[in-house]
């Protein structure tokens, strides 16, 4: 390259390139589970519709550097997919080897659509999802996939599955609808609250596996999605208390997000943050939700984590933590509704209330000393330096560490350990 002349492509076309590929992520991100809705709603064939659509981001990240951002980014993409579509169902390969069938495959179906224009049918996508013909262990990993967006990875993490097994459980699953003509349509009363569960799995999921820190970045307009088809089956079903509890807890957790992380980007835990940096606005979201959830009559799972979560939310007014209302909420989830976190936290609020030693002897009886569960670890850990027993807390907090995958949680692991560590060396220490 001659003197003078540096080496790549122009600036502005480096300027350019960035913000077309920051663009197509965020369409991606805020849109996926939308566009794909839309575009598998005429046939059914999900995994048609998913190749149109990585087809259409594949292109807008070639054009949109060159041709500029569209208008409506999202009105381009599904124009791109639909126009994919359409060739594909005209195709000789699908005009030989599937049987036409017109009220599928007509391609006026995509022209309906829309694209400036975008509706939202992904509520009607995950009860699809949720439908009686799809094997039930395949039902809210398939919603939080197709839907919201997250890899098999993810989603295995989540649920404690091999990713390659969860694969090929939804690769199955998106042919049987496809297969089954199952059809994108909210079904009547009736067969709703057979479904519902699993779809209140699904919108928890999502909101739980975006909780960790560092992934806000990534998908940060996640957790709102996730509120958003919370309250939307609330207003779906107005009188289900466990739609309410989902909503009210979605509400409440997320009201603490603004005090989780301080200035330097370290996590602050729950008892040491500053409650007046809670979003009042949501906590009142979250009370009045509780409220229909009480009023039901009916108090779930999603209704008692949601209560559990306005005991804590309430220290923003009275400035302290009732822990023997938190000890008595968390039995009552943990009878109703056991698990690796129920048995973590009910541990964890009876050191609260007991003891250090009590919620550590509470942990080793509900918990399996094997378990590769990353909240456990942490609590051993934390309980441990609690009683002085620093050669144990050193290893629970290095397993707890190894655990981890959040680059901030991971962070604050590492600082403890580091703190418990320098106490120990100190004069007197140990």
């Amino acid at each position: 390259m001659p003197s003078g002349h540096p080496a790549g492509p122009p600036p502005s076309e480096v300027v350019r390139s960035e913000a077309a590929q920051a663009e197509a992520a965020r369409a991606a991100r805020d849109g996926y589970g939308r566009l794909l809705a839309l575009l598998a709603a005429a046939s059914g064939d999900i995994p048609a519709a998913e190749d149109a659509l990585a087809d259409a981001f594949e292109r807008a990240l070639k054009t949109w550097p060159t041709d500029g951002i569209p208008r409506s980014p999202e009105g381009w993409l599904l124009t791109v997919a639909r126009n994919r579509l359409k060739d594909h169902w005209k195709s000789a390969a699908t005009r030989t080897g599937v049987p036409l069938d017109p009220a599928r495959h007509d391609v006026l179906h995509l022209d309906d659509i829309d694209p400036d224009a975008v509706g939202d049918r992904r509520l009607e996508l995950m009860l699809v999802c949720a439908h009686p013909a799809i094997d039930h262990a395949a039902r809210t990993p398939l919603m939080l996939n197709t839907v919201l967006g997250f890899t098999a990875a993810q989603i295995g993490g989540a649920l404690a599955v091999p990713a390659k097994t969860l694969a090929a459980r939804l690769v199955r699953a998106k042919r049987r609808i496809k297969d089954a003509r199952i059809p994108f349509a909210i079904p009547d009363r009736s067969a709703l609250p057979g479904r519902l569960t699993h779809v209140l799995e699904a919108v928890y999921g999502a909101h739980t596996i975006d909780w960790p820190i560092g992934g806000r970045e990534e998908r940060p307009a996640m957790a709102g999605e996730a509120l958003h088809l919370a309250e939307t089956l609330a207003g779906l079903l107005p009188r289900d208390g466990e739609v309410h509890g989902l909503a009210a807890l979605i509400c409440l957790s997320s009201a603490r997000a603004p005090a989780r992380v301080d200035g330097q980007g370290h996590l602050v835990p729950l008892g040491e943050q500053d409650p007046m940096q809670w979003d009042a606005d949501l906590i009142a979201r979250g009370h009045a939700h509780l409220r229909a959830a009480h009023a039901s009559r009916v108090l779930g799972r999603f209704g008692l984590e949601a209560a559990i979560q306005a005991v804590h939310c309430a220290r923003r007014e009275s400035g302290r933590t009732d822990w023997g209302s938190l000890l008595e909420l968390h039995r009552s989830l943990h009878a109703l509704a056991p698990s690796l976190g129920s048995s973590t936290a009910l541990a964890a609020v009876a050191a609260e209330v007991d003891g250090p030693a009590a919620g550590l002897s509470l942990l080793e009886e509900l918990i399996e000393p094997d378990a590769r569960f990353q909240p456990a670890w942490a609590t051993r850990a934390h309980l441990l330096e609690r009683l002085g027993r620093v050669t144990e807390a050193d290893a629970a907090y290095a397993k707890a560490v190894s655990l981890t995958t959040d680059p901030v949680d991971r962070d604050h692991l590492e600082r403890r350990r580091a703190q418990l560590l320098s106490a120990r060396d100190q004069p007197g220490g140990g």
